[in-house]
């Protein structure tokens, strides 16, 4: 790819040909390789994310730089995003630090209140010297990205709790939003022992025409391949995958550790549960990318 195209137009490219771009979460510098090189093998864009908790580990600069290394020394369509950001002023400091964009997360509040704090965000992007793409959501899924019992709680997958189209356009009309992530029958982590909630596609493809923005599923980890191709042909461009990835790096790094016991070397540690990582990050993007 020689021309870098920016992420509003990668996304754009994406809902022309009804395919959606791959959003993954590191902690590491490994977890960084891996969705580079899975994306690269595959010729397709990839965002990176990050989330409070991964930020304060990896640094919020810091994760900025490795990111834009790589984005400049190969020429490739690599981006990073803030992910989840539950106050405007953490928002305003990855807008700082270099981030191609930002998710302020107001899901917890009232409509209102989330309306008038996402505005605060996106009028702050606007000012920025870049063109910083602002995502928010309605509609709570929870917010822990690993292996779960039960369903957290607070998330229903009824019209309690289940984004409306209604409120999808005045949300999108009020704040000016970039992208909008709607709580659709998805929902944050895997399920152990139990089947993963069904999508509700049909609230999707109303969502999205309502919204007139394109669309985020975040808590994509778990979902059925066939519940993705469906949510992706109603209107979904970008999804977000983080626990699948981690339980790839655990049990690899696991299973390396028991059989060598003895090494310490982090680099000879590390290797196999990179390729994990990468070969879970390399099947999604296939899937999202109609390959």
């Amino acid at each position: 790819m020689s021309t870098i195209p920016t992420l509003r137009e990668v996304i754009a490219d994406a809902e022309s040909k009804h395919i959606a771009v791959g959003h993954f979460n590191i902690s590491n510098l490994e977890g960084l390789w891996a969705i580079f090189r899975a994306a690269k093998s595959l010729n397709v864009p990839v965002i990176v994310g990050l989330s409070e908790g991964e930020r304060d580990f990896v640094g919020v600069k810091q994760a900025v730089a490795l990111v834009k290394s790589i984005r400049e020394e190969y020429q490739y369509p690599i981006f990073i995003n803030a992910d989840h950001t539950y106050s405007v002023e953490r928002v305003k400091e990855a807008i700082d630090a270099g981030f191609d964009a930002v998710i302020f997360d107001g899901a917890k509040l009232s409509l209102d209140e989330n309306i008038a704090k996402t505005k605060e965000c996106v009028d702050y992007a606007r000012s920025a010297v870049r063109d910083v793409l602002v995502e928010a959501e309605v509609g709570y899924i929870g917010t822990s990205s690993k292996v779960l019992d039960a369903i957290p709680e607070g998330v229903k997958f009824d019209d309690s709790t289940l984004t409306s189209p209604e409120q999808a356009e005045r949300f999108v009309k009020e704040t000016g939003v970039d992208l909008f992530a709607p709580a659709v029958g998805n929902m944050h982590g895997m399920l152990r022992n139990a089947p993963e909630p069904r999508l509700d596609i049909e609230r999707i493809r109303k969502v999205r025409a309502a919204a007139g923005v394109p669309l985020v599923l975040h808590g994509g980890s778990g979902t059925s391949d066939e519940d993705f191709r469906e949510a992706i042909k109603a209107g979904i461009s970008l999804v977000h995958i983080n626990t699948e990835i981690r339980v790839a790096f655990v049990k690899s790094l696991a299973s390396y550790l028991a059989l060598h016991p003895d090494e310490v070397a982090p680099y000879k540690v590390m290797k196999e549960p990179t390729e994990a990582m990468q070969k879970v990050i390399e099947a999604r993007l296939r899937l999202f990318s109609g390959m």
